[in-house]
């Protein structure tokens, strides 16, 4: 679920400048900069979509820099992130109509879960929530709204039934060449961000975070369990599995993995279960290695975990279609009335494309941060004296396109929890035991 462990800030994207007259008419140009926050944005069925809504999500969304982009570019913004919060009370709606709304024990269960899961003090989860835009009642009433949807969503997918016996056999013998276990690595890690990017961070500058490895390097070698030491010290999502990534493919590793790591991880002689360091996006790697294939090989239905990953692949499937043939149709059902939409259609040449001038300083001038590959029976170094090799471009333990799917909580995204579009049958990935 998108709504993973807690993270307040997620991928950065446009946000809105736009100031637009409420549903009573009236209000500011869109040149202007005015907001005001009980404005209203949008109503579904009667209820109000209030602007501070909006603008608590664009903050959110823009990492609160929505003031070094454009006033074009933060408007379709706004309007994006209004779209997703219609869709948001729309299921919401229908939530209340069928009895999925939470009580308030079971929205403050899930409050305090994602306040211990962010491994956060309470006073740096709460300022982080300042930062956001977040106060306790917009906190719980995002919860609340997410656990209705995500419990309509069961509700509605509970009339799947698992699919027989001929069905699995045919979508296997349409979808064979999706079944192969490809040349690549199955990787733990454990990783050290000297940087404080709100994963529960304990390091915020290079020597602490050098300490902090060397430190975990010593307890590995001293014998402790790996994927303890993964949960008790990786400052990374992964960390809840254990550190586990998964299974990597060479060529998936070779879109973000450094070549020199890659070199090493395929290596033959690299023995399996060795730990090794590496330095990739300005973060420390301490890198397990659990399992290698060098060669692909194809998995059969009597293969381990492949039958149950095509009844997965079935089941969710078609409870992925259900549930967004469910939203369009109560979309379809709902009055809907998007104001900031028609004050946008009403004026389109107030909105200038010209990002404000102090946003016009690249960060593409910045060194990149050097990376590289050791056994871990070596302290890890600063970087001023680490070996350099290609830049990676993940900011994971797993680059992004290969990382395994988090669970943060939906209170801390601003997106709406409507269902994902069904995923096609052929892209099913095969099992990797």
């Amino acid at each position: 679920m998108q709504t993973r462990n807690f993270r307040i800030l997620t991928a950065a994207i446009l946000s809105s400048l736009v100031a637009f007259a409420a549903a009573c008419g009236g209000g500011s140009s869109l040149t202007t900069g005015g907001v005001y926050p009980n404005e209203t944005a949008a109503t579904v069925n009667g209820k109000a979509i209030k602007m501070e809504e909006v603008e608590r999500s664009v903050k959110q969304q823009s990492h609160g820099e929505e003031a070094k982009l454009s006033p074009l570019e933060l408007a379709g913004a706004r309007l994006q992130v209004l779209q997703s919060l219609i869709e948001q009370e729309v299921m919401f709606q229908k939530a209340e109509k069928e009895g999925t709304v939470p009580s308030d024990d079971e929205v403050t269960a899930e409050v305090n879960k994602q306040k211990v899961d962010s491994r956060l003090s309470a006073e740096e989860f709460d300022k982080q929530m300042q930062q956001a835009g977040f106060d306790d009642k917009a906190l719980r009433d995002n919860v609340k709204k997410g656990l209705a949807i995500k419990k309509l969503v069961d509700k509605i997918t509970g009339k799947i039934e698992p699919p027989k016996d001929n069905e699995i056999t045919a979508f296997y013998n349409g979808n064979k060449d999706a079944f192969v276990k490809k040349k690549g690595v199955k990787l733990a890690a454990i990783v050290i961000d000297p940087a404080n990017n709100g994963e529960g961070d304990t390091t915020t500058d290079e020597q602490s975070a050098v300490i902090k490895a060397n430190d975990v390097i010593k307890k590995l070698q001293a014998g402790q369990d790996f994927a303890q030491v993964a949960r008790e010290n990786s400052e990374d999502q992964s960390r809840f599995q254990g550190g586990d990534l998964g299974y990597i493919a060479e060529d998936e590793m070779k879109q973000t993995f450094p070549e020199q790591l890659i070199a090493t991880l395929m290596n033959p002689q690299s023995e399996i279960g060795k730990v090794y360091t590496a330095r990739m996006m300005g973060k420390l790697y301490i890198l397990k290695l659990q399992d290698r294939s060098d060669r692909d090989e194809p998995v059969t239905l009597e293969s381990p975990g492949v039958r149950e990953q095509v009844t997965d692949s079935l089941v969710n499937s078609r409870k992925q279609l259900l549930s967004a043939s469910y939203q369009a149709v109560a979309m379809n059902e709902a009055k809907i009335e998007n104001y900031l939409a028609k004050k946008v259609v009403e004026n389109p040449n107030e909105l200038s494309g010209a990002r404000p001038a102090s946003a016009n300083t690249s960060a593409a001038n910045a060194p990149a941060a050097n990376t590289g590959s050791s056994p871990a029976n070596t302290a890890v170094t600063s970087p001023a004296n680490a070996a350099p090799a290609n830049a990676a471009s993940s900011n994971a333990a797993r680059p992004a396109a290969t990382a395994p799917a988090t669970n943060r909580p939906a209170a801390t995204t601003p997106a709406t929890n409507r269902p994902t579009a069904p995923a096609k049958p052929a892209n099913s990935a095969p099992a990797n035991k």
